[in-house]
């Protein structure tokens, strides 16, 4: 014959709570933190460009008066240059027109003595 009947009973002291508590891990820093940690950075970007700003005016200061400064030795290296080649004008000018009679080299041929270097300055 069969077995008598018995019933399934729990182990005995029961069974192990159930467990329905999310077990999540730690997702990161908060809100707070992030927002913080971006103005931070943003703060930081701000002061090296600002920084960076006052550097490239000074540099662009710096290098106009560096220009303003170098003006006369440009002008004066630019006259002697034009003195240069005048004075070579005038020796292959007298060299051409030896053998013409009368001829007076470099004698201006609109009758005006003056000279008026060019006066424009490039910065």
């Amino acid at each position: 014959m069969s077995a008598p009947y018995r019933q399934d009973m729990p182990p005995p002291g029961g069974f192990e709570a159930v467990k329905y508590k999310r077990n999540l891990p730690f997702r990161g820093p908060g809100a707070v933190v992030i927002l913080g940690g971006v103005a931070a950075i943003s703060a930081f970007g701000f002061y090296r460009y600002g920084q960076g700003a006052l550097e490239k005016r000074e540099l662009q200061r710096e290098k106009a008066w560096s220009r303003i400064h170098l003006v006369p030795l440009l002008m004066a290296e630019g006259d002697r240059d034009a003195y240069r080649r005048q004075q070579a004008a005038l020796a292959r000018e007298k060299e051409i027109m030896k053998d013409v009679d009368g001829w007076e080299t470099g004698k201006s041929i609109y009758n005006n003595p003056k000279y008026a270097s060019p006066q424009f300055v490039v910065l």
